[in-house]
């Protein structure tokens, strides 16, 4: 009987272990199992290497909304001789061009004030200042003409997506408010997005949450913009470092994300997401995904 109780013993021991082997590997596949997104595209990748992590309709052209913004700020940053101090005056046309343009994000930049390129990169990414983008487009476009130099400057937005191989790419606008030739891809984002944050100007805008600019006014006096990112990881996912939100009736609701930690970072694009949580959501679940890869 001794004998009999202590076999019984033994095989009740194996099929807790096996029980428990169990449990520990459906829940080590649970933590890695490929998540359910929102977004119509979705694409995360590992910056250092290159590789690709997750993939959804990630070459799909879908309109981008303000995440064009990512490129208006990279041809500006590639500028030769970039003078970051150097001031332009904010026009009237940039203001009217957001009375104008019902889905346009305003800097709320004031007519007569003179700001600084960084200051306009600042109010460019964190309130997604469309009137920061037409007054970035205006300055570093060639051209006669306002019109002439907006154009140049679309132009040379395409032309740096070619260069940099995003050939489900293309630009009509400065910053996403496009006339239907306005799309990318969530890979071809992810790989801009990538190549921006290779200045370190684009690295320290996009990773602030909010600021406090002093800028010159008309009559050679001073006023204080005050400007918050829309982009709502910051602060709420840990590691954090960008990028750029946008949305439009079009784009829905997108967002360019990425995150550093042990020191491994994951990029990555959610388009056309269902709302604003749900894209900050889709973002974070492609994240935590890559980090456990």
């Amino acid at each position: 009987m001794k004998g009999l109780r202590r076999v019984s013993a033994v095989a009740i021991t194996a099929g807790a272990v096996l029980t428990a082997g169990a449990f520990t590997a459906s829940a080590q596949a649970a933590t890695t199992a490929s998540p359910t997104i929102a977004a119509k595209g979705g694409f995360v990748m590992n910056n250092a290497t290159g590789k690709s992590l997750f993939t959804k309709a990630a070459d799909t052209r879908l309109s981008t909304g303000s995440t064009t913004k990512i490129m208006t700020a990279r041809v500006v940053l590639a500028q030769p001789n970039l003078n970051l101090d150097a001031k332009v005056t904010v026009q009237k046309a940039y203001s009217d061009y957001i009375v104008d343009n019902n889905w346009a994000s305003s800097a709320k930049l004031i007519v007569g004030d003179k700001v600084t390129v960084r200051q306009l990169l600042y109010g460019l990414m964190l309130p997604s200042g469309c009137d920061a983008a037409y007054a970035l487009a205006d300055k570093f476009g060639t051209g006669s003409t306002r019109a002439a130099r907006v154009k140049s400057f679309i132009g040379k937005m395409n032309t740096t997506a070619k260069s940099l191989g995003l050939t489900n790419t293309h630009f009509d606008s400065f910053d996403g408010i496009g006339n239907g030739a306005n799309y990318s891809t969530p890979r071809d984002l992810t790989k801009l997005a990538s190549n921006a944050m290779k200045y370190s100007t684009f690295r320290s805008v996009v990773k602030t949450k909010s600021t406090k600019q002093k800028v010159t006014t008309k009559n050679g006096g001073y006023r204080y913009m005050s400007w918050t990112n829309t982009n709502n990881l910051l602060g709420s996912y840990s590691g954090t470092i960008g990028v750029k939100t946008g949305s439009g009736p079009e784009a829905k609701y997108c967002l360019v994300f990425a995150a550093t930690r042990s020191g491994k970072t994951m990029i990555g694009t959610v388009l056309a997401s269902t709302s604003v949580d749900n894209r900050t959501k889709d973002a974070k679940k492609l994240m935590d995904y890559g980090f456990s890869r």
